[in-house]
């Protein structure tokens, strides 16, 4: 099956640039309540995927307290503790399934490395039950029929 079916467009995710505040990142996480966000450079290449205990892990090393101290910092310098890869457009479901052990989301590129949207592991598990849930009637009307 083509990934693309599963595909939440960029027009209609939420995602950060590079140069963002890491400060404005917290704020947006926050007001929508997501604890990852996909990071862009402003050419649309993906840079990597920010999460709450990056941040945490950098306020903690710094000796952080203040919230606003963060505004001189940009995602840039917030280091990115776990890499969740993205996949290529012309990836299979299997590639996706693999990834989404690990991640909420999959980051998906085109072949330039254009960050194009994400496929949230709900919609993988809600494909592979829908699958299993198809091979399972195919193979109940089989066991009937004998």
């Amino acid at each position: 099956m083509n990934i693309l079916k599963l595909l939440h467009p960029k027009a209609c995710i939420e995602y950060l640039y590079d140069d963002c505040t890491a400060r404005q990142t917290l704020e947006k996480m926050k007001n929508h309540g997501y604890s990852a966000v996909p990071v862009i450079d402003r050419e649309g290449r993906f840079v990597k995927t920010i999460s709450e205990g990056d941040f945490l892990r950098f306020m903690v090393e710094r000796g952080m307290y203040d919230l606003r101290e963060m505004e001189t910092y940009s995602l840039k310098q917030i280091p990115a503790k776990v890499r969740m890869r993205p996949v290529s457009v012309s990836s299979t479901v299997e590639d996706l399934i693999l990834l989404s052990m690990d991640q909420n989301f999959v980051p998906v590129i085109d072949d330039r490395g254009i960050f194009i949207g994400i496929v949230t592991r709900k919609d993988i598990l809600a494909y592979c039950y829908k699958v299993l849930k198809n091979s399972d009637n195919v193979s109940d009307s089989d066991e009937r029929d004998v």
